[in-house]
């Protein structure tokens, strides 16, 4: 018999990230799952037969073949690119055992039509997401945030990031309601508009972040695991 110093059960993402710092941590991980699949909630599910199978309905139709062809993630999420996750996936090597790829773009719905979130200088010129007075007062916020350094006041215009709402700051800045709408929901990735009331530090990060992470790869700030999801404890798995 096997002694283990740590047995994770299922292999969810957070399961798989933990139990991934305990092997490179020099800690002997079993790692274990009732299911016939990794992932667990996240799991991406193939062929698609087996999808049919989970939630009990019949299918697939006929007119579908090949069902070895399909991946389908149960719960889909975009990586930003400097984002935590992606830290993680790095300090523990598991990008060795990973393909991403980079999504093409994100896009918006609004007065009835879908718009591109604009990624590259070009794109925002374009753009009829804004008008051109618009453009250039959301650029300064941008200066602003790319800026802002916590340790510095000097970079904080009279901002008090501790105090300061999110509705003041865009305020300050002299933002339409369109504007806002993009930053807090299609860059700042707010789900709902509370953000507004809360002191903008957590704002101005998470902006950051975006930009940060188009930068890496210029033309969209979001990754995606090349055969899914359950490719991230696929990943964890070979490592331990």
């Amino acid at each position: 018999m096997q002694d283990y110093d740590v047995i994770v059960l299922g292999t969810g993402i957070k399961e798989c990230v933990l139990s991934g710092l305990m092997s490179l941590s020099g800690k002997k991980v079993l790692h274990i799952d009732k299911n016939s699949y990794h992932g667990g909630e996240s799991a991406s599910i193939s062929p698609l037969e087996e999808l049919y199978r989970r939630f009990k309905v019949p299918g697939p139709p006929k007119s579908i073949r090949r069902g070895k062809e399909w991946n389908v993630d149960l719960i889909p999420k975009f990586f930003l690119a400097t984002g935590q996750l992606v830290k993680i996936l790095v300090h523990t090597e598991v990008t060795r055992y990973l393909d991403f790829k980079v999504v093409e773009g994100s896009y918006v719905f609004k007065a009835g039509k879908v718009h591109k979130v604009p990624a590259t200088e070009e794109d925002a010129q374009s753009s009829d997401l804004m008008g051109m007075f618009d453009k250039r007062r959301f650029k300064k916020l941008l200066h602003f945030v790319l800026n802002f350094d916590t340790r510095n006041p000097r970079t904080h215009q009279d901002v008090d990031p501790e105090k300061t709402t999110t509705r003041e700051l865009f305020s300050r800045f002299d933002l339409g309601q369109d504007v806002i709408e993009v930053t807090g929901h299609a860059i700042a990735l707010h789900s709902s508009e509370s953000y507004l009331d809360q002191p903008c530090l957590e704002t101005i990060n998470r902006i950051r972040q975006y930009c940060e992470s188009l930068s890496r790869h210029n033309s969209s700030p979001y990754l995606y695991p090349l055969y899914g999801l359950s490719e991230l404890p696929q990943g964890y798995a070979s490592t331990i």
